[in-house]
């Protein structure tokens, strides 16, 4: 935990114990497709693997879309008019080679695009996550998955068991979801020599009208809101800074956030421990001070804590000014 004074060393499981009676909690319950697919392309039989990111023309999943924009490996191996087999599932033929390296692919299936999915699809597990079972699979949903969208898991929500939240609901905390379709783009690195020039991806989101009337109700009373993730600081501080409140519906946001931001929603935190040149350590610095983050980070690599996807976490408070 980092709050306004020190650093404090504790366990997940703490968490119910550093929040208020009166907070408010908001999760993403988005959850992760199927979207890895492997299959063979009819020139020249070579094998290639797609990652669907999102629908062509939509940041939004949509099960009925059958045009989507997709990474490619080896992506040299997918020129235009190329067409991929996913063996009796269906099969994709390239559409367009974009500037950002990027595949437009035309899906033609004989069942529906979900049961595709489900067939000849692969959960995306990260790269460093060599075991592929079932198992490790659901690992990577949270425990509040519930609405299908994401490439990449929201990983603060990993950690959360539903008898946590009970406890949490028991303490008096309000709990209220919203969906935040997770991209590739969250990971990619800056490569920009600053970060004013770094282009932030899009990510589309959607908060109902029982949500966004409970966070403003939250907001407007001075309650802290608390956000479970990255995923859904964007949300809540992207919302808010196109609106000036907090406003129901399905939106998009290429809100970057990076030091000198003015928080409006969010007031404390749970998240990963992020790479280096990420727009998610940039965001985790504008939250609690460049300067106290980056000590914090050295003193959880000095006590061997763990990064990446089901890696440690902690909470934050904001740092006013920071």
């Amino acid at each position: 935990m980092l709050d306004e004074s020190d650093t404090h060393h504790l366990l997940f499981r703490d968490l119910p114990s550093l929040l208020h009676s009166d907070d408010l909690l908001v999760v993403n319950e988005t959850r992760v497709i199927a979207a890895r697919l492997f299959g063979e392309r009819t020139r020249g039989s070579a094998s290639v693997e797609l990652l669907l990111l999102h629908p062509a023309g939509s940041q939004r999943y949509d099960s009925q879309a059958l045009t989507w924009l997709a990474l490619a490996r080896p992506a040299r191996r997918l020129r235009e008019g190329d067409h991929i087999r996913f063996g009796e599932f269906g099969e994709a033929t390239v559409t367009k080679v974009l500037p950002d390296g990027t595949r437009e692919v035309q899906l033609s299936l004989p069942a529906s695009f979900e049961a595709f999915l489900e067939r000849a699809g692969r959960m995306p597990l990260p790269p460093y996550i060599r075991n592929e079972t079932a198992a490790a699979a659901q690992r990577y949903q949270s425990v509040f998955a519930r609405v299908p969208g994401s490439v990449a898991a929201p990983t603060a929500s990993l950690h959360f068991t539903r008898e946590m939240l009970v406890e949490i609901e028991n303490g008096g905390v309000e709990i209220v979801r919203l969906t935040l379709d997770v991209g590739l783009g969250t990971f990619r690195p800056v490569t920009a020599q600053r970060l004013d020039e770094h282009v932030m991806h899009a990510e589309a989101y959607e908060i109902d009208a029982s949500a966004a009337g409970a966070i403003e109700r939250a907001r407007t009373r001075g309650r802290r809101i608390v956000a479970v993730g990255t995923t859904v600081v964007r949300a809540l501080e992207g919302n808010f800074q196109s609106h000036g409140c907090i406003q129901a519906g399905e939106q998009v946001t290429d809100i970057f956030i990076r030091p000198g931001f003015r928080f409006g929603i969010v007031g404390a935190m749970v998240t990963n421990f992020h790479l280096p040149r990420s727009t998610l350590l940039a965001l985790v610095s504008a939250f609690a001070g460049r300067e106290r983050v980056l000590e914090a980070y050295r003193e959880a690599i000095a006590r061997g804590y763990r990064f990446y996807s089901f890696g440690d976490a902690m909470f934050l408070t904001h740092r006013h000014g920071s």
